[in-house]
């Protein structure tokens, strides 16, 4: 089987030769094809070369798109800093929404002709022509959490909750006709399964998440599934007071990060729900050795059962060593799915 091949048994629930393998790399893919991050991030070439490459020599199944959070906010007129070599990041102190009454006035850019998101768009369809069916091809969208706090900025986002209500729904709806927008101009160029990055959504507590989050992240999961993608959700931080929620949600695959025990969400999310990841990124896929690495992608395993696939809690950090990575790789590769 090839990579896309072991992917799609998987998700459709037929055996496969192995487990897939499926980790989330950004610095460490740039890093690995010896170019600048701010070039990986803004052009489209450099980044799916370093994506095709990167898969290659580690034996991934997939290749993404998924660089930095500032995106969508950047072609919404956002702040944002730009560095030599390391991810785009917002400018909180100026945030565009520092003033609420701006939100009336905001346009959705069209992702077809917005400097960034038409540069994903391009990095999707050069990923799809070159993989050539042999790797997975996956888009990226902000989540309606994660781009609200974008937009408004993080630390005022989570004051609204409570002081303006009706401002956070204003601005989730803006948040999630953006989201679906750029969804489906990415599967429409070719992306067979769309991650929904949305880290601020761990931080909102489990009540907040019910009432205003998970609503907007099942509308753009269901959204993007009726345009021909499969939904990933990925949360990060300690998710574990929303797993049941999130388990709901009908996303193809998961993600669960290091501070949510693997066991715990398979409890709470049933039998049938793919789970992906989680070993710690750091203390033990960079700091740790090839053995240690492999024994925790089999802790994962064993909590999750066969409706898994090998990725770390997170991203990859830049600086791993290659045989950890390698390591995670050959766990896969070693355990075939009935």
């Amino acid at each position: 089987m090839n990579g896309r091949e072991r992917i799609l048994a998987m998700l459709e629930g037929r055996p496969a030769d192995s487990l897939p393998f499926m980790p989330i790399t950004m610095m460490f893919a740039a890093d690995h094809a010896s170019v600048k991050y701010h070039e990986y991030a803004t052009d489209f070439q450099v980044q799916a070369e370093a994506q095709l490459r990167v898969a290659e020599d580690y034996d991934f199944d997939y290749v993404s798109v998924i660089s930095d959070p500032a995106c969508e906010a950047a072609d919404c007129g956002a702040c944002v800093k730009y560095f030599p070599d390391q991810p785009p990041a917002l400018d909180e102190a100026n945030a565009l929404l520092a003033d609420k009454r701006k939100l009336s006035t905001l346009k959705p850019p069209d992702p077809a002709t917005s400097r960034r998101m038409h540069n994903r768009l391009q990095a999707l369809a050069l990923l799809k022509q070159r993989a050539q069916k042999e790797k997975l091809v996956e888009g990226w969208v902000e989540g309606p959490c994660a781009e609200a706090a974008d937009l408004r900025g993080i630390n005022n986002l989570m004051l609204d909750f409570y002081d303006d209500p009706g401002f956070v729904r204003g601005l989730l709806e803006f948040v999630l006709d953006l989201g679906l927008a750029f969804g489906k101009a990415q599967a429409a160029v070719g992306a067979e399964m769309i991650g929904i990055g949305d880290a601020a959504a761990s931080l909102v507590g489990p009540k907040f998440y019910e009432q205003f989050v998970w609503p907007c992240e099942k509308r753009l999961a269901d959204g993007l599934r009726a345009a021909g993608a499969r939904p990933r959700l990925h949360i990060c931080g300690n998710t574990r007071p929303i797993l049941a929620k999130m388990g709901e949600m009908g996303c193809d695959v998961v993600d669960l990060d290091s501070l949510a025990p693997m066991a715990q969400g398979r409890s709470e999310m049933g039998p049938d729900q793919i789970l992906l990841g989680n070993i710690d990124p750091v203390r033990v896929l960079r700091n740790g050795t090839p053995e240690s690495v492999y024994e925790a992608v089999a802790e994962c395993h064993r909590g999750a059962g066969d409706r898994f696939i090998v990725g770390a809690g997170c991203e990859v950090p830049r600086d791993t060593p290659a045989e950890n990575v390698r390591a995670m790789a050959r766990y896969a590769r070693e355990h075939p799915v009935s």
